[in-house]
């Protein structure tokens, strides 16, 4: 056994029996778990204050700076699982790919994607492409004791629909011009992408992450018929080759509710689920055999706390008798959320649900 498997296999002894993974697993949990996407970010004043004149991409190679950052949210609101401090473009910068995270608009490729020849600028990833991340996770595992930590990646439509777009898109006019129009070169894009993807998680999981979760963020702009011909054999292919590690995979996407029987059935264990279908439907789409995470919409924080609560209760009723359910939000939160309103929230959860 190397060192990094021993190092894996105690963190995952030590979180085994955590909330979160139970509950990731549908077993009976203490309380129901709680972490939030986008928990370490712009919304905590100590976040602003260690980023101050650092890039944002700069900012996920540096592994104590990624350590701290990803703590803070566990220190301060007390969840039951960290998420690993990165951002979705990472693993295509580390390959070359000319990128850059701009504020206010997000991530920026100088030289879109839109032929054979530039589908080659995509080379494979190595571990050696990132070994910041697999020195910032054992820094985290060594911090977080029994609190799980959540490797994450982009997912190969999400990925393509930057790389296709240049940047972000509201309509995704020149992805989908590509996916109808060259189906071949679609499908080898997403298929190289795919590896990437799953390269980058297998280092997450490697190092320690004890469990991972693929954002799609913009696969909601998809019919099911085009998810399930055009999306779904590169997604069941990063989930199928990290499926021997035996760590939970979430696979989470925005607008997708005519969608979640489908990421379902890319292979993941825990299905993430937007704010716009009560998790009881959710549940009935997806089907038996997932554990299912959501669902509160990120903007009901900015309400008093007594329509936080009633409006938590409401996530919480339609997840009642559902074996296996992770409260979070419908998507991440939002860069101005008040952070106490986090903290109650979590304390208001664990409350109601304690066993």
């Amino acid at each position: 056994m190397s060192a990094n498997d021993a190092r894996t296999g105690q963190q995952q002894t030590a979180t085994y029996d955590s909330a979160f993974l139970k509950a990731c697993r549908r077993e009976p949990v203490p309380h129901t778990p709680v972490w939030f996407m986008r928990q370490a970010g712009r919304s905590l004043p100590e976040y602003r204050k260690v980023r101050e004149g650092i890039a944002m991409l700069d900012s996920c190679t540096r592994p104590e700076l990624v350590t701290e950052i990803t703590l803070q949210p566990v220190r301060r609101h007390g969840v039951d699982a960290a998420i690993y401090y990165s951002d979705i473009v990472v693993p295509l910068k580390a390959i070359g790919v000319d990128l850059d995270i701009k504020p206010g608009v997000g991530p920026v490729v100088e030289n879109p994607i839109r032929s054979r020849a530039d589908l080659e600028r995509l080379r494979p990833l190595e571990p050696g492409d990132v070994p910041y991340v697999t020195e910032a996770i054992g820094l985290l595992t060594r911090e977080l004791g029994g609190t799980p930590l959540i490797g994450f990646a982009g997912a190969p439509f999400t990925l393509a629909s930057y790389l296709v777009e240049g940047g972000p898109s509201r309509n995704h006019e020149h992805t989908k011009a590509l996916m109808y129009g060259d189906p071949q070169l679609w499908a080898d894009l997403l298929d190289r992408l795919a590896d990437i993807t799953a390269a980058f998680l297998k280092v997450q999981i490697e190092a320690g992450a004890g469990a991972v979760q693929l954002f799609d963020s913009w696969v909601g702009a998809l019919s099911p018929a085009d998810y399930r011909r055009a999306v779904l054999p590169a997604s069941a292919k990063v989930f199928d080759a990290v499926a021997s590690h035996g760590v939970p995979r979430i696979h989470f996407g925005v607008g997708t509710g005519e969608l979640l029987g489908l990421l379902g059935e890319a292979g993941a264990d825990v299905v993430g689920v937007d704010w716009r279908i009560p998790l009881d439907e959710a549940a009935r789409r997806v089907g038996p055999g997932k554990a299912l995470q959501g669902n509160l919409d990120p903007a009901v924080l900015f309400a008093p706390r007594e329509a936080v609560e009633t409006k938590a209760s409401e996530v919480l009723d339609a997840a009642a008798g559902l074996p296996g359910h992770i409260f979070n939000l419908g998507h991440g939160v939002l860069p101005d959320t008040d952070p106490d309103a986090l903290t109650r929230l979590v304390e208001y959860v664990h409350t109601r649900t304690a066993r």
